[in-house]
């Protein structure tokens, strides 16, 4: 339902974009969000943008990291900058369809930065 790209290996204080879209047609979408997995199974939110542009972004990536939307493509962007170890992990695009919540989930993609 979600396609995302971007993910690869990338040396410490290095950048990558990942990018992700809907892979079959959605009349509308809300909000566009990117995860992380934690813990082994854990998800916590890396950065969120809304319809009409509000970003949120989790405490740990504030001043690094960017979402940013195309409406006309339906596609977000996450700018990931000076990237650290312990950014690795797999990053996994959330696209919410419809105001009561009900998302689509990309099967994640790997994100590894060397130190």
């Amino acid at each position: 339902q979600v396609v995302e790209s971007g993910g690869g290996l990338v040396q410490s204080g290095g950048s990558l974009r990942l990018s992700c879209a809907p892979s079959r047609s959605i009349a509308r979408i809300y909000d566009m969000a990117w995860y992380r997995q934690v813990h082994g199974i854990q998800r916590e939110l890396v950065a969120q943008i809304s319809m009409n542009g509000t970003t949120l972004y989790n405490e740990s990536v504030k001043g690094r990291f960017t979402i940013s939307r195309d409406n006309a493509k339906k596609t977000a962007y996450l700018q990931m900058n000076s990237l650290k170890p312990e950014d690795t992990t797999v990053y996994y695009c959330k696209i919410t369809f419809n105001p009561t919540g009900s998302a689509y989930w990309g099967t994640g993609t790997q994100v590894t930065v060397s130190s």
